[in-house]
């Protein structure tokens, strides 16, 4: 057995492009529930009233939606030099930045799909003003319930023209395990990714448009089943675009609701899931004879979802 890489933490945050900022934050603030944090002239920054770090969520105003980068924390200095080295390695390394609003030095680089990244180790803890201070001294703030009452970040997931090679990266690279996998005609189509006990802290699915380097959703975690409920009776009554569900996913076995922000990108709350702490984990596969339903009681997943993406391109229906 080859000797795990455990150098990345989690997840640490995620930039999105849109075209229409001030609508994008007003509905992440209202409707999702985030807090903004801090503001530039072309960026606000936000964050879950359960998330630790100062930030998750950078929204950049752009001509087109999409990925700006995924940010990965690394579990200490020594670590972030060695996943540095590594990834210089493979040439797709772009180099160091001074940092961002919320953590240190991080070093910027794109896997083989383009998408932009960064791996980094110094972070800022949120710091609650006194009116948001928790009763409980182990949360980050109070609760306040506003909006559909996103905890915190969860996971995201990038369509790649090359499915293979990316997770490939990801795993050798990086440290990512692939929990699951669909394998159709003997090639990896779509991969469940974590460094984290967590379904995914990445998925990976194949572009069927073609492209290389687009965006597929992001997700921030509810409590539980009747939040994600809760949540879609909220982007209903706000005339927000439900794209599909509430429903149960087959693969990570989590209850879902998609919709898509006033930027175009596609975004995702989430519930439920089963925690892996097994080291020797094995990938569960999913087959053109195996795969079953698209979700677990078999609501049907529109067309839209295996093809529109940030930014978005014309596709054949």
């Amino acid at each position: 057995m080859i000797e795990p890489i455990r150098d990345l933490a989690h997840l640490g945050h995620v930039e999105l492009f849109t075209p229409r900022l001030q609508e994008s934050r007003d509905f992440f603030l209202e409707v999702f529930g985030l807090y903004e944090t801090d503001a530039s002239s072309q960026s606000v920054y936000l964050r879950g009233f359960g998330d630790y770090d100062r930030t998750t969520l950078k929204l950049t105003e752009a001509s087109t939606t999409g990925l700006g980068h995924v940010a990965w924390r690394a579990v200490s200095p020594e670590a972030l030099k060695r996943r540095v080295a590594a990834i210089e390695s493979t040439g797709l390394g772009e180099g160091w930045i001074d940092g961002d609003i919320g953590h240190g030095p991080a070093f910027r680089f794109r896997d083989p799909d383009g998408h932009a990244m960064e791996v980094y180790y110094e972070s800022e803890r949120y710091q609650a003003p006194a009116d948001r201070v928790s009763y409980l001294p182990n949360q980050p703030q109070a609760f306040e319930g506003r909006g559909a009452g996103a905890r915190r970040i969860d996971h995201l997931n990038l369509f790649c023209q090359d499915v293979p090679a990316t997770s490939a990266f990801l795993s050798d690279v990086l440290g990512f395990r692939v929990l699951e996998q669909i394998v159709l005609d003997e090639r990896r189509v779509a991969a469940w990714m974590s460094v984290t006990p967590q379904p995914h802290d990445i998925a990976l699915t194949t572009d069927r448009t073609g492209r290389r380097g687009r965006f597929h959703h992001l997700a921030y975690w509810l409590d539980n089943r009747e939040d994600v409920l809760r949540a879609a009776e909220l982007m209903m009554e706000r005339d927000v675009f439900i794209e599909c569900g509430p429903a149960k996913h087959s693969r990570t076995q989590g209850f879902y609701l998609y919709v898509y922000e006033p930027g175009g990108n596609r975004v995702e709350v989430f519930s439920g899931g089963f925690v892996v702490y097994a080291p020797d984990w094995q990938t569960v596969t999913w087959t053109s004879t195996t795969l079953g339903r698209g979700t677990a009681w078999g609501a049907k997943v529109p067309d839209s979802f295996h093809v529109y993406g940030s930014p978005p391109v014309p596709f054949a229906a």
